[in-house]
């Protein structure tokens, strides 16, 4: 889960097809960083006269069903060692609560459950200064392992590989940057440009111990990244002002450090659970997921129970729409390990044909609903914002619907990049329509947000991100409850019609532009 584009325009105006089962009795199988603008206001759609008034799911849709599941989510990580991460009892047994509560609604889901590359510190690494002068970093503060780092301990000289002398820079991006690099060495590379797997690839290439790989200029804190496959060599990356007195001390000449890294790894199993509504076009499906998991660390009740539970309850009232509110079918979909880089929804994408995917009109996703000191963000569809990648075309209405919605209510919205921080990646990567709602994780709240908003600025969106404190008392139920009425409405506007983002019909998905996102769900790959 993301961090908000903080400082952004605030509007205070108004079946896998033969594969995922249909539900309901009868039912047959489906076929086989800040942003400067004022703010804009959104006129509200217009009311329906009383007379041809039809059911609301966002009505229909309460805060005690929410909360019913989210207390269900927290009992399920109280008893089986204070989480609900994939691998764990706490994930099979929250899957098996989802079927359940599905089954009971009538719906026949479908559990679909793939492998994946497991990778997990062992023990704490180790950055040291070993001459000519000694200095020890901490883990969390001045560095971090990359995920799927090598493991092992090297104790070598350092070697700068093409450091810029200010911006971002091609650092170990290109094989010419390590010309004259000494075999045994730590290569010393600043983030930028490209991937961490190609400079890290390109390092062992030129015969590098271990890789250093250290921030930005104007980015805070070290670098929370994954090599995506696990790596030869260790791998770690420090904050930018410590990587800036590394690069200081190589450039004199005579640096040597130490790097240790210990981890495990192997292949480990995950799943989702994938649910059809009865009614609807099958070959026009609007998908609405959330991720199920939480981090090892804690029961994640805001990430991501709060859209795990919004889901649930929706799938659970939609039954009580008419044939003309649900005209296309509802696909509802819970992903696993989103924590370890969006495996699950990426599995499910990659599962699915050509043909399949174009079944698709959209993808909405819903992250963290709830954030203790949050805002409302919208997922950016029509870029206006000009951050992340470009969404492809379609996602503009998708956001214009939510946004709508929120300003006939006269609630608040700020924007958020498509920049891979969770599973709507995937499907832009394919070219399919993507929106949704999140509330905020790590990232700072801004003064202009506290205004609109209230909350503290200055201070974590959510204090208790990917940590133990995640519980039921880490969610602000008043925004919770403004959003689970926007991923009910939306819900329902598609289920209706798709006609402002596909124009009704089966199209093939053909991404706006090149898909190379910042992030593979919790961790930075560039």
């Amino acid at each position: 889960m993301r961090k908000l584009l903080t400082g952004a325009a605030v509007a205070l105006s108004a079946a896998v097809p033969g594969a995922v089962a249909a539900v309901g009795p009868g039912a047959q199988a489906a076929p086989s960083r800040p942003v400067s603008a004022p703010p804009t206001p959104h006129a509200a759609a217009p009311a329906v006269p009383a007379a041809q008034a039809r059911p609301d799911l966002a009505k229909l849709v309460t805060l005690k069903d929410v909360q019913r599941h989210l207390s269900a989510f927290q009992e399920i990580a109280d008893y089986n060692g204070g989480n609900r991460a994939v691998g764990g009892q706490g994930f099979g047994v929250s899957v098996r609560y989802v079927v359940g509560r599905l089954k009971k609604a009538g719906y026949k889901p479908r559990v679909q459950r793939f492998t994946f590359p497991y990778w997990r510190e062992r023990s704490a690494p180790v950055l040291a200064r070993v001459a000519p002068s000694k200095a020890s970093y901490k883990v969390g503060t001045d560095f971090l392992t990359f995920a799927y780092s090598g493991v092992g301990r090297v104790t070598a000289p350092v070697a700068a590989v093409d450091l810029p002398s200010s911006g971002e820079g091609t650092s170990g991006c290109e094989s010419g940057d390590f010309a004259g690099f000494r075999k045994g060495s730590i290569a010393l590379m600043q983030r930028g440009t490209c991937a961490f797997a190609t400079k890290v690839a390109k390092a062992k290439a030129a015969g590098a111990a271990a890789a250093v790989i250290f921030n930005k200029p104007g980015e805070k804190g070290p670098v929370n990244g994954t090599v995506e496959k696990l790596a030869p060599i260790p791998v770690v990356g420090p904050s930018y002002q410590v990587g800036a007195e590394l690069a200081k001390a190589a450039k004199k000449g005579g640096l040597k450090m130490r790097v240790k890294t210990d981890a495990v790894h192997g292949k480990q199993s995950g799943s989702n659970v994938v649910a059809d509504t009865r009614r609807g076009r099958a070959g026009n499906v609007v998908l609405v997921g959330a991720h199920l998991d939480s981090v090892p660390a804690g029961p994640g009740i805001n990430d991501n129970a709060t859209g795990a539970a919004a889901l649930l309850a929706v799938a659970e009232k939609i039954g009580k729409l008419g044939g003309k509110d649900v005209r296309n079918r509802v696909r509802f979909a819970w992903w696993g390990a989103e924590e370890e880089g969006l495996v699950g929804s990426t599995h499910y994408v990659r599962s699915l044909g050509a043909a399949e995917r174009g079944r698709i009109a959209l993808a909405l996703n819903f992250d963290m609903l709830g954030s203790p000191n949050g805002t409302r963000a919208v997922y950016d569809g029509d870029h206006s914002a000009r951050l992340g990648t470009v969404p492809p075309a379609g996602s503009g209405a998708i956001e214009k619907v939510f946004r709508d919605y929120f300003a006939g209510r006269h609630l608040p919205v700020t924007q958020t990049a498509f920049d891979g921080r969770s599973d709507y990646g995937p499907f832009v990567a394919k070219g399919i329509p993507a929106g949704g709602i999140e509330t905020g994780a790590e990232g700072v709240k801004t003064a202009a947000e506290a205004k609109a908003y209230g909350g503290k600025p200055g201070k974590a969106y959510d204090p208790c991100y990917h940590a133990k404190c995640d519980r039921m008392k880490n969610v602000d139920l008043k925004l919770l409850d403004t959003n689970v009425d926007g991923v009910a409405y939306a819900t329902q506007r598609f289920a209706a019609s798709t006609l402002p983002v596909n124009g009704e019909a089966r199209v093939v998905a053909v991404p706006a532009a090149p898909y190379r996102p910042e992030w593979q769900g919790p961790f930075l790959v560039r």
